[in-house]
C-alpha cells in the first residue's frame, strides 16, 4: 500500500469511488489477504484501514447476495475488478431499481443508500468497496410476518446473506 496517499480527512461518495479504484488498481498489494479455500465461495477480507476510510475486497460466487442493507453513516465507492456484479436500490411500491456493473466500473453511495449486491452471473467477480467514516455497523432490513419492515443492526464484520426478498 506504500503507492497510496491516506486520505486526509473523512471521504465524500465520488471519492471514496476513486479511492476502490485506486485500490482495485493494485491488487498485489492485497491479493494475498483474500485466499479462500475454495475459490467458488464469498470471501473478503479487510485491505484497508485507517481513522478515516476502511476497504475491502470480496470475492463474489454464484449464490452470493448480501440482502438489502444500509452502512449507518458510512458513505461508500465500489470497484469491480472482474467478473459482475448487481447492485439494487429499494424503492416502495415498485421492483429494486437495479444496475450492473462489469470488470473496471466502479460507483458510489451516499451513507442514506438502502441497497444491496449480488453477483451477476458468468463465474466469480471480485470487488473492493471503501466506507467512509470507517464502516462499523450496518442496517439489515427484514419484513415481519404482517408485512412490516424492520431494520436491524449488525456488526460490520458480519458477513451479510440475502434475507429480504421482495416482489419484482
Amino acid at each position: 500500500m506504500s503507492r497510496l496517499i491516506p486520505p486526509r480527512g473523512q471521504l465524500a461518495p465520488l471519492a471514496l469511488e476513486r479511492f476502490a479504484l485506486a485500490l482495485a488498481a493494485s491488487p498485489e498489494d492485497w491479493q494475498e489477504r483474500l485466499t479462500p479455500a475454495d475459490l467458488n465461495a464469498r470471501c473478503y477480507a479487510e485491505i484497508w484501514s485507517d481513522e478515516n476510510v476502511n476497504a475491502w475486497a470480496i470475492r463474489w460466487s454464484d449464490d452470493a447476495d448480501t440482502g438489502f442493507h444500509d452502512h449507518d453513516v458510512a458513505a461508500a465507492g465500489i470497484a469491480v475488478i472482474e467478473g459482475l456484479v448487481v447492485e439494487e436500490r429499494l424503492t416502495l411500491g415498485g421492483p429494486p431499481i437495479a444496475r450492473h456493473f462489469g470488470h473496471g466500473s466502479s460507483f458510489h453511495l451516499s451513507a442514506s443508500a438502502i441497497h444491496r449486491v449480488r453477483h451477476g452471473g458468468g463465474g466469480t467477480a471480485l470487488t473492493v468497496h471503501a466506507y467512509s467514516p470507517p464502516l462499523r455497523v450496518q442496517g439489515v432490513y427484514r419484513i415481519t410476518d404482517d408485512g412490516a419492515l424492520e431494520r436491524d443492526v449488525v456488526p460490520y464484520t458480519e458477513e451479510l446473506h440475502g434475507e429480504l426478498a421482495v416482489a419484482a
